[in-house]
């Protein structure tokens, strides 16, 4: 007698057949190297082939921010031909994001170069935050994220308003088993950083930034997520001066940790 055995299945992943190329931003780069890895993680486990390339370099926006518009256009360039092969581009910065969406075809047109301002916009309109991406075009609110914490999470401002991502990070967090949303009292005001502001403006913004570090710390929770890690950074600052005890953690590290992650792990 012949036994025969049914074929093995495989389950479709929302992102399978999909390639994107991770645009991981200098100041992640540089400084918090988790957080594009985190993403790579991520968007693979969903099905993505995700390519980084290596010819990647800043957004321009520091250039652009403080009117050095001439000398933005060559990185400007740079990101044109980097990322115009790719059908997606995604990157775990609103603010980065925001910058290349709203300043590059600007820019390009400053310098009287129509041909850069139409290749920026081409590639401009299919770069997006991760966020945005999980929600709008791999239609995923549900990652299979695992994190049993309490977190607070302020919307960072050139996401909410350059970049426009609106809900979509609070909807990813919420489908985030094990996990406690804390509310944050004005959750939308700005915690002072802006980029360039705070050092044109250290005073103010360092007023700005302690009054975030209070609402943060009132709220009990374990954990601050935002989906900027410039502005986790400028939050923290305060906070662990002030012996706080809220860990900064971006969103993507969120949404990359499952519960076999965990096992064995502490964040």
């Amino acid at each position: 007698m012949t036994t025969t055995h049914p074929a093995p299945t495989t389950t479709a992943r929302p992102g399978d057949g999909i390639r994107v190329a991770l645009f991981a931003t200098c100041a992640n780069d540089v400084m918090f190297p988790q957080t594009p890895k985190a993403v790579l993680r991520l968007l693979e486990r969903l099905g993505c082939t995700v390519v980084f390339p290596e010819r990647q370099t800043c957004c321009a926006q520091p250039f652009a921010n403080t009117g050095y518009f001439d000398e933005s256009v060559p990185i400007v360039r740079n990101y044109v031909e980097t990322f115009a092969p790719y059908d997606y581009v995604v990157g775990p910065s609103g603010s980065c994001v925001g910058a290349v969406r709203h300043q590059h075809e600007m820019l390009a047109e400053h310098a009287g170069d129509a041909g850069l301002a139409r290749d920026a916009r081409e590639v401009a309109s299919h770069t997006y935050d991760i966020s945005e991406f999980l929600v709008d075009v791999l239609g995923v609110v549900d990652v299979g994220a695992y994190f049993p914490h309490k977190v607070t999470y302020p919307p960072t401002c050139h996401s909410m308003r350059i970049a426009r991502v609106g809900d979509k990070p609070m909807r990813l967090l919420e489908a985030v088993k094990g996990i406690t949303i804390l509310p944050l009292v004005d959750a939308d005001r700005c915690c002072g950083f802006g980029g360039t502001f705070s050092m044109k403006n250290p005073g103010v913004s360092t007023a700005m930034a302690g009054d975030k570090a209070r609402r943060v710390m009132d709220t009990g929770a374990e954990y601050l997520v935002a989906g900027d890690n410039l502005c986790l950074l400028n939050i923290s600052g305060v906070t662990n001066r002030q012996k706080g005890g809220v860990k900064p953690i971006h969103l993507a590290e969120i949404l990359a940790t499952t519960e076999t992650d965990r096992e064995g792990a502490s964040l």
